[in-house]
């Protein structure tokens, strides 16, 4: 029976139906949904590619036959969407004495499972192996001008063997789910995982202990620089885990890396020789270099941040200076939106199972409690007392927001300052008498 999967291209677009070749089209939600479940989407899965899962299990105790290669395939990052940008991995096994050619992914999941969406927020959705043959997908890859890279491992018969019935043992109903995480367990972890297992001691990677000098949240910065909506939308929902430095190790969650840093890794023989555990690659298909589209520079979310901070000091200053007033609509607009971010990014934290939303500083200036407390500061009863007191500490928490906040761009120091900027004028005293300044 045929499993039916999805993609992040799927989801993105709703899609109910499975794809004649990689994934299907449907119709598209609104701008800010779509844009928040695709947000939601890139936490929970970002590193896999799904297809439908059409191979029969082979049992754990089939021989391969001596002819039989093990091989590492590596899809390259794409411009299609955002599903495609950090790339895939899966381990391909081709015998042609038994007629076997099957790719093994660990990125498939069932969209009608019970409490998807619940589930699906709490990153608790399972996850299984999905299994299909290259040449099924092959299309797809190519018309979206994605790389298709194949490592053939340097295997002996017995890793071989070990390898494909611990494949096949992941592959069978009771063994297929697991649980997806983001930087952690992923569809590039695990593949080096079963490579690893199945190689032993007598596998060395020399860059596995090394120090990279970048941190999870560096390294997918790297893939997202040319979509800096996505990058400030990902870097936003992240906490400090993504700020741990990564090892060579923890830096295989990437599925280039794990690909270049196989490629120099090195197996010791039964006999005591060392050979290097790729014994060949070959390209299976080259992406084209091709100009790729900029954001508008007016579109750049750095640029739209500060014009935006520019038009609240302005407003906020003439304001002030002209009128003596504060205008307390614009507050309860202003913080109130941000507060419901706050919430939101609060919500992620504590409903996440995989931990990357957690100890989140971008709290400290998006603050949940400024809805309702936004109200409460600016009531029409409000003392200067309670003014100064709600201002004050905010404005005390936007610093050190900014001190330890690393979103890459000026975002997290242009919005911050913009909320600064209203909370001195809400503390400051009118111009005209030592009263704090009307609020309107």
């Amino acid at each position: 029976m045929t499993t039916t999967v999805m993609t992040m291209k799927t989801m993105s677009n709703w899609v109910g139906a499975r794809g004649k070749e990689h994934g299907a089209k449907g119709k598209g939600c609104g701008a800010w949904g779509k844009g928040l479940f695709v947000l939601l989407f890139i936490l929970h899965s970002s590193f896999f590619t799904t297809h439908s899962s059409v191979a029969q299990s082979i049992p754990v105790s089939q021989t391969l036959s001596p002819a039989a290669r093990m091989s590492l395939i590596t899809y390259g990052p794409g411009d299609d969407d955002i599903s495609s940008v950090f790339g895939h991995t899966e381990i391909r096994l081709v015998d042609p004495a038994l007629g076997i050619d099957r790719d093994y992914s660990y990125g498939g999941f069932d969209y009608s499972a019970d409490g998807f969406i619940l589930k699906f927020l709490r990153g608790t959705l399972p996850y299984h192996v999905a299994v299909y043959n290259i040449y099924q997908v092959m299309y797809y890859y190519q018309q979206t001008n994605r790389s298709i890279r194949e490592q053939s491992l340097n295997l002996s018969p017995a890793q071989r063997q070990r390898l494909f019935a611990a494949l096949e043992k992941n592959y069978l109903p009771e063994n297929r789910e697991y649980r997806y995480k983001f930087y952690y367990d992923n569809c590039s972890t695990r593949p080096r995982d079963m490579i690893v297992d199945a190689c032993g001691d007598s596998l060395t990677i020399p860059s596995r202990s090394r120090m990279t000098g970048k941190s999870y949240r560096d390294l997918m910065n790297e893939y997202l620089n040319e979509r800096p909506w996505y990058q400030l939308g990902m870097n936003l929902a992240i906490g400090q885990p993504a700020d741990e430095q990564t090892d060579g190790w923890r830096a295989m969650y990437l599925p280039n890396e794990l690909h270049d840093q196989l490629a120099r890794a090195t197996l010791l023989q039964a006999n005591g020789q060392t050979v290097p555990l790729v014994q060949s690659e070959q390209t299976i298909f080259a992406a084209q270099k091709l100009f790729r589209q900029q954001v508008p520079f007016f579109f750049d979310p750095d640029v739209v941040f500060t014009i935006l901070g520019i038009i609240v000091a302005l407003f906020t200053i003439r304001r002030y200076m002209v009128a003596g007033k504060v205008d307390r609509w614009f507050d309860r607009f202003l913080f109130g939106i941000v507060g419901f971010l706050g919430w939101f990014l609060f919500v992620l934290w504590m409903i996440r199972d995989d931990g990357v939303t957690g100890w989140n500083p971008t709290l400290l200036y998006s603050m949940p409690l400024h809805l309702p407390l936004i109200f409460w500061a600016t009531s029409s009863k409000v003392t200067a007392r309670r003014r100064t007191l709600y201002f004050g500490l905010t404005s005390v928490l936007i610093l050190l927001g900014i001190f330890l906040s690393n979103i890459p761009g000026g975002f997290d120091v242009v919005f911050p300052l913009t909320l600064l900027i209203r909370c001195i004028v809400n503390m400051q005293p009118n111009r005209r008498v030592q009263t704090p300044a009307l609020i309107d």
